[in-house]
């Protein structure tokens, strides 16, 4: 399979796996609403936030949607579109070293792109998608870093978005009234996409000219474009009861069924004459009832998923001001939820922008009735508390429209925690950080044993040092006195006495102490690999 290669790669390829893992902090006076609606504001660099939130939702998000910088090279943008912000600037100059002075914006963009999309991939449940953002300036780059991430075969499909009302008269050469939508699976075999609600306009097509007793139907042509050679079993005659004629198909066709399945429609009265019983040819009826939902199709239009100016007066009526110049519109976001979320699922945007995913959520649940959350990651300080959480704060509470007529707008009810990134989980000389609580130790220890989350967040109050079992297999985490004795040493000692006091488990088992007093013949009877904090705790 071809690869694409630029200035960088190589120190890039790998990188997600050595970012270190990193403290989050909730923020109670920014934080909005229900502490425990599960939905999540992060500020700071969306790779360090992605790998510090890993070891709790790691194979937990259902649908992930991001709208990353475009790479147009406009420096008037806010959120700098040509990745030239001083963030990234540092990181790369970080991560790719002296080399970075020569790379083109094009290197840039995929040098910050690609570890972000390898983290992104390791949220992902086996059922779930991702949708990227994005237009001609790097649509192709993204293919192609996409597949090597997500895997070729997972590719779904590329969604056009129709996003302008009126031609931009100003263009130089043609007016860019679309963008794309990038969109693949985790499992491409798992997924599907859940069927659309009818449309009023839809609705319309569906009658009841004949007064069938099953309700209003729809009717489709009988025939498909084939030739009598190819499907000889299709052609065949069919009578019209009403006129005692035999109809076969033009000589170009054949029918869709064969003649027992036409013997049946007839029986059941689903082939459908005309309103006076004679016309030439058959149509076969669908009725309303029997109907799920309307397959989604591979094209979005504003019309029913939102334009760009819609945006734009959605984020003005909130906040008076709008710093993006294309944001996207609620419709779009709730668009991508209908198609790829039920109503307990988990959505990931770690390029939160104005949060309009965040908002998309709220209003979904408000409309169902579900329990969907969001975690939502913004770089930038000033955009995240002057932009993103004052947003979602007013979708969350309610506000008055600024433009126009004012009017008030109702709430949508739930809350969000704001988080901030904070001290990694190791300092420089490796050792565990002062500010690590046994919670966090516990999150980081048991993902990096065994590759999943941590099934429950341990207690504050009284946390136990049987933090999880996996396939079997029982994780404990002996540190800052966690059974009890707050010495400096108390209890972070793996002894027979201590081992007493341990949950039982009947299985292997995984204990992470200061320090064994045990005989290696003791831990191999009791089933037992000690491993030493800190060690034998992987770093990153």
């Amino acid at each position: 399979m071809p690869t694409l290669n630029w200035i960088g790669k190589d120190a890039v390829v790998n990188h997600h796996r050595e970012v270190p893992y990193h403290l989050l902090r909730s923020d109670e006076k920014l934080s909005v609403g229900d502490p425990g609606s599960g939905n999540l504001l992060v500020q700071g660099d969306n790779l360090l936030a992605l790998k510090a939130l890993l070891p709790y939702y790691a194979g937990q998000v259902k649908c992930i949607y991001i709208d990353p910088p475009y790479n147009t090279g406009n420096e008037s943008w806010v959120y700098n579109d040509n990745v030239s912000s001083p963030e990234i600037k540092k990181w790369l100059g970080q991560v790719v070293g002296k080399e970075a002075e020569d790379l083109s914006r094009h290197d840039k963009w995929l040098c910050m792109m690609y570890p972000r999309l390898a983290v992104l991939r390791e949220f992902l449940r086996e059922d779930g998608v991702i949708f990227v953002s994005i237009d001609d300036n790097e649509v192709h780059n993204l293919r192609s870093i996409m597949d090597a991430t997500f895997g070729e075969q997972n590719f779904i499909t590329t969604i056009p978005w129709v996003k302008r009302v009126s031609p931009a008269n100003d263009a130089k050469y043609f007016s860019s009234d679309h963008e794309f939508l990038l969109l693949y699976a985790r499992n491409k075999n798992v997924w599907r996409p859940n069927r659309l609600d009818r449309t009023e306009e839809q609705l319309k097509n569906y009658r009841n000219p004949d007064n069938d007793p099953r309700g209003p139907w729809n009717s489709s042509t009988c025939t498909c474009n084939k030739s009598r050679d190819e499907r000889p079993n299709l052609y065949h005659g069919i009578k019209n009861p009403n006129t005692g004629e035999t109809i076969y198909p033009r000589t170009t066709a054949v029918w869709k069924f064969d003649a027992d399945s036409a013997a049946k429609h007839a029986t059941e009265n689903r082939l459908y004459w005309g309103v006076n019983g004679a016309a030439k040819m058959p149509r076969i009826k669908t009725f309303l009832s029997e109907v799920s939902g309307v397959v989604p199709r591979s094209f979005f239009h504003y019309s029913e998923c939102g334009h760009t100016q819609g945006a734009r007066t959605e984020i003005l009526d909130i906040l008076h001001e709008c710093p993006f110049a294309t944001p996207k519109p609620t419709r779009l976001l709730q668009r991508i939820l209908q198609l790829a979320t039920d109503g307990d699922s988990l959505i990931l945007d770690s390029f939160a922008g104005t949060g309009t995913t965040g908002h998309a959520v709220l209003a979904a649940n408000q409309a169902d009735g579900g329990n969907r959350r969001f975690i939502c990651v913004e770089m930038q300080e000033d955009i995240c508390k002057n932009i993103t959480a004052p947003r979602l704060k007013a979708a969350v509470e309610g506000y008055t429209t600024k433009t126009g007529k004012a009017k008030d707008v109702p709430g949508l009810g739930g809350g969000f925690r704001y988080c901030k990134l904070s001290h990694p989980i190791f300092d420089e000389a490796g050792q565990i950080h002062d500010e690590v609580r046994f919670a966090d130790l516990a999150a980081h220890v048991f993902f990096t044993e065994t590759g999943e989350p941590i099934p429950k967040r341990p207690s504050s109050k009284k946390p136990s040092p049987l933090i999880g079992v996996c396939n079997g297999m029982a994780v404990y985490l002996l540190f800052n006195g966690v059974l009890g004795d707050k010495r400096p040493d108390g209890g972070n000692v793996l002894t027979g006495k201590i081992l007493e006091e341990l949950p039982a488990h009947d299985g292997p088992k995984v204990i992470y102490g200061e320090g064994c007093r045990l005989g290696l013949a003791r831990l191999k009877r009791e089933g037992i690999t000690f491993k030493q904090v800190p060690y034998e705790i992987k770093t990153a």
